[in-house]
């Protein structure tokens, strides 16, 4: 008769099949038992057949894969670690020495600072565009151009740029697009899809997400994907995310699994309340801009609705105010100090609201000239009640 631990090891239970429930079950494995030596051979993780080794995919991860492609709109999906993870994915998988980057200069901060860091180190060169200037992008692609980085709306400041027309100019160039979709989330807008009932599609070519965002909706996941349309590209992506070794855990998996279905209710939420306060804040004398892509007057208005569904897609959970100038920085930190909902933190898509006061002068080329002089703070709205978030800045105004 075996040792005790070792029956328990290979016990032969096996549970029923046919178990349902609302929630995939979470599949935690590095090493997959193969039935053969004909299966291990023969088995293969590339096409989701079968299951090799946990890093190359378990049914919770090809799950999740499954239901990413769903909400944007493509055909094959990437796990990775974070939301940098897919950008810096995008990068080693198409740009070798010699070839050059495009990257808007209202871009997450750091991929720019990949493209001035290692992608610099490894001979790979880059050059910052002016997003709102199509002209300015098609100037700045040459032969030595591989790849050409969207993102809408800007990181920070918000601007809606021409998206439409920034993918028809990479294409007539043949240069490959990648879109930081964290913002539009698969649902302010289709990246794939960009002017629905236009044949063939307007789309672009890589959707990067920050699924740390709304689709984890709980700021306690950091995970990013990668979605395509062309399964030889999408190759190119997870071959070099296999010799990479990027992996996400299965209960991160989970975590997403469990909050996607309830993700077009909360970016509603999110969306909703960010608009009522943004119209309130341009009532107030203390802001000399406020920057949302569905404010009239905001950088990118008319793009943002040309791509969202004429006006009534999202428009996301964020906002940023432009301080007068009469304000100092001491004064503007006093005001940031003195919220109390509003909470002093990094990220958003979350339930809790949050600020960053930042120093756009230090994040651009040059001061874009579509925005007003003044320190700009940059608000993440959560689920709280619009009213008690409303009051929150009205108190926090009194201390600068």
């Amino acid at each position: 008769m075996a040792d005790l631990t070792t029956t328990l090891i290979h016990h032969p239970y096996t549970p029923p099949e046919g178990f349902a429930a609302p929630q995939p079950g979470v599949f935690k494995a590095s090493t997959v038992i193969f039935p053969s030596v004909a299966a291990m051979r023969n088995f293969e993780w590339k096409d989701k057949t079968a299951y090799t080794y946990g890093l190359h995919g378990t049914p919770t991860t090809y799950i999740l894969e499954e239901r990413l492609c769903t909400l944007e709109g493509g055909l094959q999906c990437v796990l990775v670690p974070s939301g940098l993870a897919a950008i810096a994915n995008v990068a080693l998988s198409l740009l070798r020495a010699g070839d050059e980057v495009l990257i808007p200069d209202n871009a997450y901060g750091p991929n720019k600072a990949l493209a001035e860091g290692e992608l610099k180190a490894w001979g790979i060169t880059h050059q910052f565009y002016d997003p709102m200037n199509p002209l300015d992008l098609a100037a700045k692609i040459s032969p030595k151009t591989r790849l050409v980085w969207l993102e809408a709306a800007g990181s920070v400041t918000l601007e809606f740029p021409d998206l439409c027309e920034q993918v028809r100019i990479c294409k007539a160039q043949g240069v490959l697009t990648a879109l930081d979709n964290t913002w539009g989330a698969g649902l302010a807008f289709a990246p794939f899809d960009l002017v629905p009932g236009v044949s063939p599609a307007l789309s672009v070519d890589i959707s990067v997400h920050a699924l740390t965002k709304y689709p984890s909706g709980g700021g306690d996941v950091l995970m990013g994907s990668l979605i395509t349309r062309d399964a030889s590209l999408h190759m190119k992506l997870k071959l070099t995310h296999m010799r990479l070794g990027l992996g996400v855990g299965a209960n991160d998996a989970e975590a997403v699994l469990r909050s996607l279905p309830s993700i077009k209710l909360r970016y509603q939420a999110h969306d909703r309340v960010t608009r009522e306060l943004a119209h309130w804040c341009q009532t107030r004398e203390e802001f000399v801009q406020v920057l949302h892509p569905a404010l009239v007057d905001s950088p990118g208005h008319s793009h943002w609705l040309e791509v969202c569904h004429n006006g009534v897609g999202g428009a996301a959970g964020l906002f940023s105010v432009i301080f007068h100038p009469r304000y100092n920085q001491a004064q503007v930190d006093s005001f940031c100090d003195a919220l109390k909902l509003f909470r002093l933190g990094y990220s958003w898509g979350g339930p809790m609201s949050l600020i960053v006061p930042y120093d756009l002068a230090s994040m651009r080329s040059s001061w874009p000239a579509h925005l007003k002089q003044g320190i700009l703070v940059r608000f993440s709205v959560g689920l709280e009640d619009s009213a008690d978030l409303q009051e929150d800045l009205s108190q926090a105004l009194h201390f600068i």
